[in-house]
């Protein structure tokens, strides 16, 4: 592969190779740029610093044998990442990045990745070790782990460089996000990470010009992409605030794009829902000029037509351009993106019959016919990567226009999960039949559903998610954005649909997870009742229960993704604490 336009052509084959090349083209230009609360610049790195940082913890890496070996990072949103993220890249340790643990249960989450990583040493720094051994000192899953602070090591210039990674050498390890079960270790190649950046820079360009903005944790395979490959690889700037400072004031998002010039942001569909939220009570003020901004890449969850129409119609005052609002569709396994819109035009919607969605069809209807819902078009794979849709139970190709599980092949697909070669083998080396030609080809098991339409993907749901009542299928998706809706005041993401066998049938059970002042005005039985109301009138299901529980209790990945099974497993072990309602208001069923 090489690099073009701006640089003169250059065989690159790894993400190191990118950062060499500019710390010799563009030593002394800005890369990553800090926003201090996520409005003033703060900290700086250029791409010579980054270089030379990578390089000494690269040699030190070495020294301390950990070249060829595995490590876990855990580090807050910041600089000192990246030099580790790049120094474990030039060192071939291949890193794990976890999320630094507030809560006990995420201490032992941290401890169940490192030991499937087969490690014991836990690259951090100086602060977050203090805090760990401060709240959680006396926790059995710390045992055994040693802490080696990156900031505070003492480097030394004359260390020999280990040798370089090669393309088919492990770039990371990519624990997944605990959405969809046991976080397992996707195992990143150089070529993998190299071949979804460039296919990224194909579908979405990074002009000279470019700047990106990111909120987005940096641990996370859309934040990492977003926030550190992707610019680092076209050569452009990165402001990188905290995710703490956006989700206190979404508008720093926005007025950070505005002042820098951002042209290439992403985050999930919810993050696009707070903005709008903040700009229809009044909370984002003149945000500024975002004409700039021409690639707003949505996804990591399901894409609502309603966050979209809201989000431009608030701030196409400010010049944001409809076209900008880029739906994709992408997961760990696939390094990250597999599909996405093009930003030349507005974003695709289909509306369509409820009822033949849930016979597996996907038919047209009219936009004001009662039943029809809207799916937002994920885009269309680019460069060598091929979507089908196959029916899971025959592994039979589907035609356009059917339902089916998503099955991607192509350079981004990893090499499996880390030491569990049969899940690696069911999940990451399936084969369609009935395909003459084809059958040797193999192909990333999804586990996700959608269908394809003009050549575009559109994503229904999650196959084990699906909640099936009466021979019909019900999205659990569909389900919370309608109890979502019932109340004015619910913030987005606030629901879980899912459903439970108490051993004579599945029970569908919805839980919404509100603030006091909700609470306060309305009561937590009114809520339910609305809830419920609504999931039986928009979705034509019965609810068999509805918990109200305070905010913050819904288990959510790192991402802003519902954990549906997590919930449901503190639903059935009764560590749901639902807001107690008066004696008598319950069975409502």
């Amino acid at each position: 592969m090489s690099i073009t336009g701006a640089h003169p052509t250059v065989d690159v084959r790894t993400l190191p190779d990118a950062l060499r090349l500019h710390s010799v083209k563009q030593p002394d230009e800005t890369a990553y740029i800090v926003l201090r609360n996520g409005e003033e610049p703060h900290d700086t790195l250029t791409y010579r610093q980054l270089h030379d940082a990578a390089s000494l913890r690269a040699a030190a890496f070495a020294v301390a044998g950990l070249s060829g070996r595995s490590a876990v990072l855990l580090y807050p949103s910041g600089l000192e990442f990246i030099r580790t993220l790049l120094g474990c890249m030039y060192g071939r340790v291949a890193g794990a990045p976890v999320q630094v643990p507030r809560r006990r249960d995420e201490v032992e989450r941290l401890r169940l990745i490192a030991d499937d990583a087969g490690t014991s040493t836990v690259l951090t720094t100086t602060e977050v070790v203090h805090d760990l051994r401060e709240r959680f000192g006396d926790s059995r899953a710390l045992a055994g782990l040693t802490f080696v602070a990156t900031d505070d090591l003492p480097y030394d210039p004359a260390a020999a460089m280990p040798t370089a990674p090669g393309p088919e050498d492990i770039a990371l390890l990519q624990y997944t996000s605990g959405s969809t079960g046991v976080p397992k270790g996707v195992v990143v190649s150089h070529a993998n990470f190299l071949a979804n950046v460039v296919e990224t820079d194909e579908l979405w360009p990074c002009e000279p010009d470019g700047t990106v903005v990111s909120w987005l944790p940096l641990f996370h395979d859309m934040g990492m992409l977003f926030g550190v490959v992707m610019p680092l690889w076209a050569g452009i700037p990165s402001y990188l605030m905290a995710p703490e400072a956006f989700i206190r004031r979404p508008a720093r998002w926005l007025e950070a794009i505005a002042r820098f010039g951002g042209t290439h942001a992403a985050a999930p569909s919810f993050a696009y829902e707070l903005c709008a939220r903040a700009a229809d009570e009044g909370k984002t003020g003149d945000v500024g000029d975002l004409s700039r901004w021409r690639v707003a890449a949505n996804g990591a969850e399901p894409v609502r037509w309603t966050t979209i129409r809201s989000f431009t119609e608030a701030f196409a005052p400010y010049g944001f351009d409809p076209a900008a609002m880029c739906p994709g569709y992408g997961l760990a396994e696939n390094t990250l993106k597999a599909t996405g819109s093009r930003q030349d035009r507005e974003p695709a919607v289909l509306w369509l019959s409820t009822e033949a969605l849930r016979d597996g069809t996907a038919r047209q209807a009219d936009e004001h016919t009662d039943g029809a819902v809207p799916l937002v078009s994920s885009g269309a794979a680019v460069g060598r990567t091929r979507v089908r849709i196959v029916d899971p139970a025959t592994r039979r190709p589907l035609p356009e226009g059917r339902v089916g599980e998503i099955w991607v092949d192509g350079p981004c697909v990893a090499g499996g999960y880390l030491g569990r070669p049969v899940a690696s083998e069911e999940t990451f080396r399936a084969r369609v039949t009935g395909v003459e030609g084809h059958t040797d080809d193999a192909y990333l098991r999804t586990g996700d559903l959608g269908f394809l339409h003009d050549g575009e993907l559109y994503v229904t749901g999650r196959l084990k998610d699906v909640i099936i009542r009466r021979g019909r299928n019900h999205y659990p998706q569909d389900i919370e954005l309608s109890a979502e809706r019932s109340v004015p005041g619910l913030h987005p993401n606030c629901a879980a649909a899912f459903s439970c066998d108490d051993g004579e049938r599945e029970r569908l059970v919805v839980v919404v997870e509100t603030d006091g002042r909700l609470l306060n005005s309305m009561g937590a039985e009114k809520l339910r009742r609305h809830v419920y109301d609504a999931v039986r009138e928009k979705q034509r299901i019965t609810p068999d229960d509805v918990l109200v529980v305070r905010r913050g209790s819904l288990p959510k990945t790192s991402s802003g993704k519902i954990q549906r099974r997590a919930c449901k497993r503190s639903y059935e072990s009764g560590g749901l604490n639902a807001v107690s309602v008066p004696a008598g208001a319950e069975g409502q069923r």
